[in-house]
């Protein structure tokens, strides 16, 4: 696991069930991962927005993680976006899906590294 570079991200993730921590901690990996083949989404930052883990790239819309009232955790994007719209035309069906803003999740096996890792590339390329 990539180490926390602030103390305040590493607390937030704290904070969490342990079973919604689990699941955030393997997006957050396939954040970072996805990041690392992308060039344009570098530097990534990692920070708190409106209290929740967040994933900022110089070109990209950005990725929050958290807690969710009709699921156990959440991938979160720009709900002004078409990132989920694209998501869903691409892997119609495949994942529940809150609107316009978010991927629900139950347990970390839920988790695809290319479906979820497509979206994800996508968030941290957008304004490209």
């Amino acid at each position: 696991m990539r180490p926390f570079a602030d103390p305040a991200v590493a607390q937030a993730f704290d904070a969490f069930p342990d079973e919604t921590r689990k699941g955030l901690l393997v997006l957050r990996g396939l954040i970072f991962q996805t990041a690392d083949t992308l060039p344009r989404a570098q530097p990534l930052r990692e920070a708190l927005r409106w209290g929740q883990p967040a994933y900022l790239a110089p070109l990209g819309s950005t990725i929050r993680l958290g807690a969710h009232k009709s699921a156990r955790f959440a991938l979160f994007v720009h709900c002004r976006s078409r990132l989920i719209g694209d998501f869903t035309s691409a892997f119609p069906g495949e994942d529940r899906i809150e609107g316009t803003r978010a991927i629900l999740f139950d347990n970390p096996d839920q988790i695809d590294e290319t479906r979820h890792g497509w979206l994800i590339a996508r968030a941290l390329t957008y304004h490209l």
